[in-house]
């Protein structure tokens, strides 16, 4: 069963038509990659389906309720979580501090930094936030200014942070962006552990082939603002359009 259903969606900045017609189905409990080339409107699609675009026409449905029109932070509230191509953590607080933000606001709605400390005294939220760190494998760091983390243990805070408010649907924008090789190979076992331990769908976009090809099922790619083809990952390897169109002759 779809819980991410795309319908002919379109979106035109001025003369440029960044997406046409696009349709995307993405099935619970899966990993699913969307790749294309510079330009083929893979951020901007993202963007209409977090509620930071609104799609000129067509139909976004979240576990077939409708997400357009609504805030990002309802879109949230819904069971959708996105990680972005930079790293959003609060680098002047602390990993555990992190860690407290999201899950205070999925229970409250809200987090008043001035409140900190009487939050940190709540045992629920303490303790859901360390265990969030252990799972993370981060738990050593939880005293460590945010700031101070390398690239793959930013991606990492945040990723744990998306987690914490248990989601539905993990949207993944470049999640290896910037990342050395061993930072990558990291991440793409994190993701495979909370693939295989968790009730989570995931929706990815990415550059890295390697990452794409190490942890999608099903794989659509986008050209020039439209769909090219959707298929599984051996298919996708070898369809002559997909290597004519982003992948290349030496793919």
């Amino acid at each position: 069963m779809a819980i991410l259903r795309v319908k002919d969606v379109s979106k035109r900045f001025g003369g440029l038509r960044a997406l046409t017609d696009v349709n995307l189905n993405v099935e619970e409990n899966t990993v699913h990659a969307i790749i294309g080339p510079n330009g083929a409107g893979k951020s901007t699609l993202l963007n209409c389906l977090v509620g930071k675009l609104m799609p000129d026409t067509g139909s976004v449905l979240f576990d077939n309720s409708s997400v357009l029109g609504l805030e990002p932070f309802q879109i949230n509230q819904m069971g959708i979580s996105r990680v972005f191509q930079t790293p959003e953590i609060f680098g002047e607080l602390t990993v555990m501090e992190n860690m407290l933000i999201p899950i205070f606001a999925m229970r409250d709605g809200a987090f008043r930094m001035h409140a900190y400390e009487t939050i940190a005294n709540e045992k629920a939220v303490v303790e859901q936030a360390e265990a969030m760190l252990e799972e993370m494998n981060m738990a050593d760091k939880r005293e460590m200014s945010a700031a101070s983390l390398s690239r793959g243990d930013k991606r990492r805070l945040e990723i744990g942070m998306c987690l914490s408010q248990n989601p539905r649907l993990l949207l993944l924008d470049e999640p290896t962006a910037g990342m050395a090789r061993a930072d990558t190979n990291n991440t793409i076992d994190l993701l495979k552990q909370i693939k295989d331990e968790r009730d989570i769908t995931i929706a990815i976009i990415e550059h890295d082939m390697h990452v794409v090809f190490s942890l999608a099922e099903r794989i659509t790619v986008l050209a020039q603002g439209a769909p090219l083809v959707e298929d599984t990952p051996e298919n996708i390897r070898g369809n002559p359009k997909v290597r004519e169109a982003y992948l290349g002759e030496a793919a």
